[in-house]
């Protein structure tokens, strides 16, 4: 597709524009979710607060937490995408 970007879109033919929505819409941004506390964790894995905490204290998962102090952010994709790689081994 080779559209001049200054182009008004009432100058666009139907095709040209079907094609640039198509370009657009594949191009949409990923909305990260995240789950907060051992209480966040615990309820993404399925387990106790004590068995996610020792998930947590063991590093296998410290790419997907982000803590200050007490709080604890966890990015609940990143946690099921190491959970998933280490169940492969």
């Amino acid at each position: 597709m080779d559209i001049n970007p200054n182009t008004q879109l009432l100058h666009l033919t139907v095709a040209e524009y079907i094609e640039l929505h198509k370009v657009v819409t594949g191009q949409k941004k990923e909305i990260k979710e995240y789950v907060y506390g051992l209480k966040g964790l615990a309820k993404i894995l399925g387990c106790s607060r004590t068995t996610a905490s020792k998930i947590k204290n063991s590093g296998m998962i410290d790419d997907a937490i982000s803590q200050v102090g007490k709080l604890i952010v966890i990015d609940k994709k990143k946690v099921l995408e190491i959970i998933a790689k280490e169940n492969e081994l």
